[in-house]
């Protein structure tokens, strides 16, 4: 009785109605409604049958693993609590088990896949595990323990919406981590060990990077899940997705040592694509912290730069154009600001760098590690201080842009800027008329701006205190905020002027 009572809950909708179709009861309802009945089928007692109906459908919803007790030396699996056996949540109890019962067989799955470490003499599990896939490191979070390995999805061809569980327990120190890190002192309870559940596809070229199942909907002892939000459609009739990230689920979980924790997942299955989930203990790291882990490892010797320069301003003989030259910012591309930590990724090919603590802070709000210069992935672990540019930072204090040569060697490259004035003045009946042009030459970026001041005196402009300014500016919002404020303080003097040679 007991083992088939584990077999009728674990069961689907569709596997429900099957079950009770068979034995000629009402069909209709909600999950909870067919269970109840198949469960009150159970005890008001069924035919065999109808028992080897419930062994086929529970063996078509799970093909293999079934597991006598006389295997398991588990403590406290057989010890009841209330009438229920303390290994098993409170939600089988609510659903009508009793404890009392002499089961032959045990589903593992129920279990957790701390009690499956201890049975290496049985087959393959209820869920595949597949100890190949991998899921890549994250940055921000250490992992402390494994407590469910990347296991696939079960999925039925025959169905459309798929649904499986799992189970994990907890040791007393992984509760003790937890519960040692509880942080309250902001608006909400947060933990810096967190229990963290992640997918990704089942492919063990590579470390996998987080992707959700289509629809995915994922409960923890019972209760629904905080997923990331979906992301607004590019395109007209595109279907909305989530961002792919690993799901904090620690305040669902129950920090108890006696009572394992489950997971239902619900998806939507696809044709050639399969899925994993897997679930860790882990510490969550500061952007402090990552970027002393990255001074830790070093700065990259000036040389391997300097090579680069070398090789990037090698004339090639097959091509008719030859770069003699390199220009290289030493501002962040991301803040606009003056390098403190100039890094790169080793998979760029370029010579600019960024600031390696904006980078990081930018990925501790919303995780990409894109190299804001190529657009290229550049993850935390392939990052580099760049020695060369240490000491440029270093030896040049006034100059945010600077030149490489073929040779290796760098030059600063300071903007300079030369005025020249050119006036005109004419005696006018009803005035005096002052009309000045001013060129402003930068040989940095070599452009040129004109600016021509045309100012009446008093005389002429009545309407006026200050007289008529016009300009013309050929260059950039840069130079022309400098220029304004050149231009007011020029036409107060050409007034002063005007008044003493009226007098």
């Amino acid at each position: 009785m007991f083992l088939q009572q584990q077999m009728v809950m674990s069961l689907r909708v569709s596997e429900l109605q099957v079950l009770l179709g068979y034995a000629g009861r009402n069909k209709h309802g909600r999950k909870h409604e067919l269970l109840t009945k198949a469960l009150h089928l159970l005890k008001a007692g069924c035919s065999p049958a109808v028992q080897m109906k419930i062994k086929e459908l529970y063996r078509r919803r799970f093909p293999t693993k079934m597991v006598s007790p006389t295997d398991l030396s588990l403590p406290g699996l057989h010890s009841t609590t209330g009438g229920a056996p303390a290994g098993l949540p409170t939600s089988l109890t609510q659903l009508g088990f009793d404890g009392h019962g002499s089961p032959s067989l045990l589903p593992v799955a129920l279990l957790g896949p701390k009690h499956e470490l201890g049975l290496p003499h049985l087959p393959s599990a209820l869920h595949p595990v597949h100890p190949d896939v991998k899921l890549q490191r994250l940055p921000f979070y250490d992992v402390l323990d494994e407590l469910i390995k990347p296991t696939s999805l079960a999925s039925d061809n025959s169905q459309r919406f798929q649904e499986t569980c799992f189970a994990f327990a907890l040791t007393p120190q992984q509760v003790q981590q937890i519960s040692s890190s509880m942080d309250i002192s902001g608006t909400k309870c947060d933990f810096t060990v967190q229990v963290q559940l992640r997918f990704c596809l089942s492919e063990t070229s590579c470390p996998q990077e987080d992707h959700f199942p289509p629809n995915l909907c994922v409960k923890v002892n019972g209760k629904p899940c905080n997923l990331p939000g979906y992301l607004p459609p590019t395109k007209n009739g595109v279907e909305p997705k989530r961002p792919s990230r690993p799901i904090n689920i620690t305040s669902l979980v129950r920090l108890s040592t006696t009572v394992p924790n489950t997971i239902v997942v619900s998806w939507t299955s696809e044709i050639g694509r399969s899925y994993s989930m897997a679930v860790y203990l882990v510490r969550q790291q500061s952007s402090s912290v990552l970027l002393q882990r990255l001074r830790s490892k070093g700065i990259r010797n000036p040389d391997h730069s300097r090579a680069l320069i070398k090789e990037k301003l090698t004339a090639d003989p097959d091509s008719e154009i030859a770069t003699t030259s390199l220009r290289v910012s030493l501002l962040c591309p991301l803040g606009k600001m003056r390098l403190t930590i100039p890094c790169r990724a080793l998979t760029c090919s370029h010579l600019q760098c960024f600031d390696a603590t904006l980078y990081i802070l930018m990925n501790e709000k919303k995780p990409t590690w894109v190299c804001p210069v190529c657009d290229k992935k550049a993850p935390y672990e392939h990052l580099i201080i760049d020695g060369l540019f240490m000491e440029i930072l270093n030896s040049c204090v006034d100059c945010d842009e600077i030149q490489f040569k073929e040779d290796g060697s760098w030059a600063p490259m300071r903007s300079k800027k030369v005025v020249q004035e050119v006036s005109a003045s004419s005696n006018g009946i009803e005035g005096i008329t002052t009309e000045t042009v001013i060129f402003v030459r930068s040989y940095g970026d070599n452009r040129q701006i004109k600016v021509k001041i045309c100012t009446l005196g008093c005389n002429g402009s009545q309407n006026s205190r200050f007289g008529s300014i016009r300009h013309w500016c050929h260059g950039s919002v840069w130079y022309r905020g400098i220029l304004v404020t050149f231009i007011h303080h020029l036409t107060i003097w050409n007034l002063r002027v005007q008044k003493k040679s009226k007098y």
